[in-house]
């Protein structure tokens, strides 16, 4: 917990950087592909997965210790050819555990906040599930455990692989000559995020792109059908943490309302999309049938809200920064208080954002329940100890937050519906 931390405090500001880089890079081109609000949600999501991950909130079915340990035929030491095949290995299970995301009902909902962006850039590689408590990842490390790569080398791997997957979601670099017959690139990960019907479903590799062409998912961008990116069913949200929950939710109510107790047991296994014909019949689902009709969803928010949603995600950065730089220090219980803090900060924010009326409430809860721990404790987890005043400082921002928030409800908020009223009168 404490290691995990210790590296995202390197790798988080490297990504947030890269980030706004890319941004400045679009105005400078005059091609800004990461808008504002968009990014503002996908690092908050990326916020949630990682705080989840730091706080141990995951079940592995089958351990690779237990693997290596009981399956391995032999043992090597780890020198560079074992890191190697980790990491080949690491990316064989990859591919695997992707498809399998994409293939199945159950598990689709580990993974539609990775490509509910109807964008696509930096910030949404940072779009990552808080939903899946328990993974199944490392029954397809069976190769490298039965070569007896050790624990030790995996564990090391493990990040590489993951950060190595960052870079390559962007629009701006364009074809990499040879390196497009080797590794993901750019080009082939665009069109794995595309929901053209040529695209859908294809080019699930991780780092190797020969993966696809060898299991017949490869699909090569193609000029004359440019992208369209986000999924076939709109989220229309840019809270992160519903998004997680949208699909499993979905499922919950089509089990629950089919007749047959064979397909409420069916539904959760069957290829993605399937539903229970009774239940198709009843309550239809509209899906895009034309790409190139989609409405992206970005309610209007004024420069003042932009701005307070802006100085929204700074203060979640600083309590993020904070905790994972203080885990030891903070300690067990109050590590998985400070961690529901962080969730309640982006599940506010962002409710701001979507430009709920009822948004105030949120921030309420969250700045109570902040309040509540300062008067309990004296202090924001020993942050005076660090900075003369530091608690008053927090506290004064938790009691004006939900203040500007009425406030904005109040003057500026309208339901999505009103607004689209407003418009059609206008």
């Amino acid at each position: 917990m404490e290691t995990y931390g210790k590296i995202l405090l390197i790798a988080m500001p490297a990504f947030l950087m890269l980030v706004l880089l890319e941004k400045l890079y679009g105005w400078y081109k005059k091609n800004d592909t990461v808008p504002t609000n968009d990014m503002l949600s996908s690092m908050g999501s990326g916020i949630t997965n990682v705080t989840k991950d730091v706080l141990g909130l995951s079940l592995a079915i089958i351990s690779y210790d237990w693997i290596v340990n009981h399956v391995a035929l032999t043992h090597i030491n780890a020198g560079w050819l074992t890191f190697l095949i980790a990491f080949i290995a690491l990316d064989f299970s990859g591919y695997w555990v992707h498809r399998i995301n994409h293939e199945y009902n159950i598990f689709w909902n580990n993974h539609v906040i990775h490509h509910s962006s109807e964008e696509f850039n930096l910030a949404c590689a940072l779009r990552q599930s808080i939903s899946s408590f328990v993974r199944i990842f490392t029954v397809f490390l069976l190769p490298a455990a039965f070569l007896g790569v050790p624990t030790e080398v995996i564990a090391v791997v493990a990040p590489i692989h993951l950060f190595a997957q960052f870079w390559y979601h962007t629009q701006h670099i364009k074809r990499m000559s040879f390196l497009e017959y080797i590794i993901v690139t750019p080009a082939h990960h665009r069109v794995h995020h595309a929901i053209n019907p040529i695209y859908l479903d294809k080019n699930y590799g991780q780092i190797f792109i020969f993966w696809d062409k060898l299991f017949g998912t490869f699909q090569e961008e193609l000029e004359e059908v440019p992208q369209v990116y986000g999924v076939t069913s709109q989220v229309r949200t840019w809270n992160p943490i519903k998004i997680n929950f949208m699909h499993l939710w979905f499922l919950t109510k089509d089990a629950w309302r089919a007749d047959k107790w064979e397909d409420k047991f069916k539904i959760w296994f069957m290829p993605l999309g399937w539903r229970p014909l009774d239940v198709a019949e009843k309550f239809p689902v509209k899906k895009t049938e034309d790409v190139y009709q989609i409405e992206k969803y970005n309610p209007y928010l004024s420069p003042k809200l932009h701005l307070w949603t802006v100085f929204q995600f700074m203060m979640l950065v600083f309590y993020v920064f904070y905790m994972f730089g203080n885990i030891a220090t903070i300690g067990s219980p109050g590590i998985f208080i400070y961690g529901a803090f962080i969730f309640l900060t982006v599940y506010a924010y962002t409710e701001l954002m979507d430009k709920n009326p009822k948004s105030w409430i949120w921030e309420s809860i969250k700045s109570i329940a902040g309040i509540a721990i300062l008067i309990s404790t004296g202090d924001w987890f020993g942050l005076n100890t660090f900075i003369p005043f530091g608690s008053i400082l927090i506290m004064t921002i938790l009691i004006l937050s939900p203040l500007v928030v009425i406030w904005f409800c109040r003057t500026e908020v309208l339901s999505i519906e009103a607004e689209k009223r407003l418009v059609r009168i206008s």
